[in-house]
């Protein structure tokens, strides 16, 4: 792609300071970028790469002031509000310029009966759809994905290859879903055999799952359709990879759900709560709105909106932290309390002479 600077200001609605006119072809960080680069500065303690980097044009705050733009007075800038954000936004254009999207319905895609494609989908090759699967217009699906029967697809999302998104599923607008990913595979559900010796009998799973609009769900993850009623996850939630959400999971609004996390049945979870690396929730449980759970923290009891909780079972965070720092010192406590012992025996024996 080739913009120029005047056009990649008017996309981030920012000012220029320098060449209006320099052709840029590419993104790249600070210290690596050249000169056919944009780059971009959101903090200001790496002001030295600023001065170092060798960047066609760098995205600034426009609250850079007017002395550290004299110091790199050669630098062509574009001040915005929001440097980061408007640097994703360039990355996007660019990200849409560089992929190679399916077109059209590719010869050996395998269409069932009584499917409805709206226009302009997508399907790449050997991808299966199954009957009276409906896939709403813009939607495209990469090579050797399958959509079980009856199962709706909305408006402009984008599938990756080897997604299975099995039977009787709703999949909202404008959603993502990358590689390996499986959605409305059985909930795990045994119950002990009345005979012992018969082993788990497997309690059949003929519930759904509903993904809102704007989800994204990141590579290898599996959520599993409900015994009965929905597993549904909310509006603007972001799943990264190989999370593993159970049967009857309900996950709100905007949520952040991030790398192995793993949530048990039936566990209902606000809008904008993060889960971050790890977490693990506990069958059963309410998690309120805006709740933070800290990496690798076991989540075991209902949590009310808006607390910050870490540890095993997760606690409010500043107490696991006090709880963290006393276990550090409990060899020191210990070897302490020893010696208060070894004194009060030697004092108990002086005083039986």
């Amino acid at each position: 792609m080739e913009l120029k600077l005047k056009e990649i200001a008017k996309i981030v609605e920012g000012q220029i300071i320098g060449d209006e006119n320099i052709i840029i072809r590419n993104a790249d960080g600070l210290s690596s970028a050249g000169h056919e680069d944009i780059s971009f500065l959101s903090d200001l303690k790496y002001l030295r790469e600023l001065e170092k980097t060798c960047a066609g044009a760098i995205i600034v705050p426009e609250t850079l002031s007017n002395k550290v733009t004299r110091s790199v007075a050669k630098k062509n800038l574009v001040k915005v509000k929001n440097p980061y954000f408007a640097f994703t936004k360039i990355l996007k254009l660019l990200n849409e310029e560089k992929k190679m999207y399916p077109q059209g319905i590719h010869p050996t895609a395998i269409i069932g009966k009584n499917v409805k494609l709206g226009k302009n989908v997508a399907l790449g090759a050997y991808t299966i759809i199954s009957d009276d699967a409906e896939i709403d217009e813009g939607t495209i699906i990469y090579p050797h994905c399958y959509i079980g029967n009856k199962t709706k697809i909305g408006k402009n999302c984008l599938i990756y290859p080897r997604v299975c998104i099995r039977e009787g599923i709703s999949v909202g607008d404008q959603v993502i879903i990358h590689s390996g990913t499986v959605i409305g595979s059985d909930g795990f559900g045994f119950l002990p055999h009345p005979e012992a010796t018969l082993g788990h009998h497997k309690i059949p799973q003929i519930g759904t799952v509903e993904i809102g609009n704007d989800v994204e769900i990141g590579a290898n993850c599996t959520i599993d359709r409900a015994t009965v009623g929905k597993t549904k996850i909310g509006r603007g939630t972001k799943i990264d990879n190989l999370v593993q959400i159970a049967h009857n999971v309900e996950i709100g609004e905007n949520c952040l759900i991030v790398a192995q996390v793993g949530i048990a049945g039936s566990t209902k979870i606000g809008k904008n709560v993060i889960l971050a690396g790890q977490a693990g929730v506990t069958d059963h449980v309410t998690i309120g709105n805006n709740v933070k759970v800290g990496g690798r923290a076991g989540v075991i009891s209902n949590l009310p909106s808006g607390v910050t909780v870490s540890g095993f079972p997760a606690r409010e965070h500043h107490k696991m932290l006090k709880i963290q720092a006393l276990t550090e010192r409990l060899p020191e406590m210990y070897t302490l309390f020893r010696k208060i012992l070894k004194r009060k025996m030697t004092s108990k024996r002086k005083s039986k002479k």
